[in-house]
């Protein structure tokens, strides 16, 4: 395992200072985002450092051009909007987009791309399941054909008054992986690991590794720390109890996680997803997240 960052931190810097820090700074993979060029509907969304909405062969060579300078290499293509958004034209749109992110991905030399299943936040498990299949049924196709690996990130997006009750992904859990699974069983998709979503649902992560490292195609480094106090005054049906931090400054069993990484075969690259404000104040500030980050992480990747 190799330590990469995932490039929304960095929103500010075009692609190619953005593969010169990583080199720089010794990391050898960018997972790279591919939002639509517009505005964010939220933290972290609508950052465009690969821009596929007209993407040419030229554009790809220029990219893995840029890739051979620097000598990093992407991890994945990152796109996380709601596939399942109650609005069939702004699903539509999604749908759309992410397709050009998987045609985009081997041009570029990549076999991932990473994303949300989605959900309709009115609908239940077994109605989001339903549309699931009919949404994603010609999107893997499409992604097979590719020879691309969707890695379904599980963060539940469960964060604001607009997000409840249900948040705004479905596969949060491993009841709802199996699932997933067993409709879409060619190995197409599968999970891109995050073990900060764990720790406030209370899953052990660990033994969700164990039980599904075979289906893990990438895997972000988050930590979350738990707020007793708010935790005390909302409980868990409450909001705003739990918070991102930097590796080793909230609550994942860092030694856990890499073990059970190791015994499940897992060599791919290990993805540092920056989210903690308190080190959002400047680019500096980002830049320093993701060093630290590595810095405390490097114990665990050599």
């Amino acid at each position: 395992m190799r330590l990469g960052f995932v490039s929304a931190i960095l929103h500010d810097l075009p692609l190619e200072e953005v593969l010169a820090f990583a080199a720089d700074e010794g990391f050898p993979f960018v997972e790279l985002m591919c939002w639509p060029p517009g505005k964010a509907d939220r933290r972290y969304a609508g950052v465009t450092h690969l821009d596929v909405t007209r993407f040419s062969d030229a554009d790809a060579e220029h990219v893995r051009s840029l890739l051979r300078i620097h000598g990093v290499k992407l991890s994945g293509l990152g796109y996380y909007p709601n596939p399942l958004d109650p609005n069939p034209e702004h699903r539509r749109i999604v749908a759309d987009h992410l397709r050009k992110v998987i045609r985009a991905a081997p041009m570029v030399g990549v076999n991932v791309v990473n994303t949300f299943i989605g959900r309709d936040p009115g609908a239940n498990v077994k109605e989001s399941l339903k549309q699931a299949v009919a949404v994603w049924t010609p999107l893997l196709a499409e992604a097979e054909a590719a020879g691309v690996k969707i890695g379904i990130e599980h963060c539940p997006m469960l964060f604001s008054d607009d997000e409840w009750p249900g948040g705004k992904n479905l596969a949060t859990s491993p009841a709802i992986w199996r699932e997933l699974f067993a409709l879409f069983p060619g190995g197409t998709l599968g999970l891109n690991f995050d073990p900060s979503h764990l720790i406030w649902q209370f899953i052990e992560c660990g033994r969700a590794i164990r039980e599904f490292g075979k289906n893990i195609v990438h895997v972000h480094a988050k930590d979350e720390r738990i707020d007793r106090e708010r935790l005390h005054e909302v409980g868990v049906l409450g909001l705003g109890w739990h918070k991102p931090k930097l590796p080793g400054l909230g609550d994942v069993n860092w030694t856990e996680f890499f073990a059970a990484l190791t015994d499940s075969g897992y060599t791919g690259p290990v993805c540092i997803e920056a989210e903690d404000r308190a080190y959002e104040g400047s680019l500096e500030d980002r830049k320093r997240a993701l060093r630290q980050s590595r810095k405390f992480l490097e114990q665990f990747t050599g």
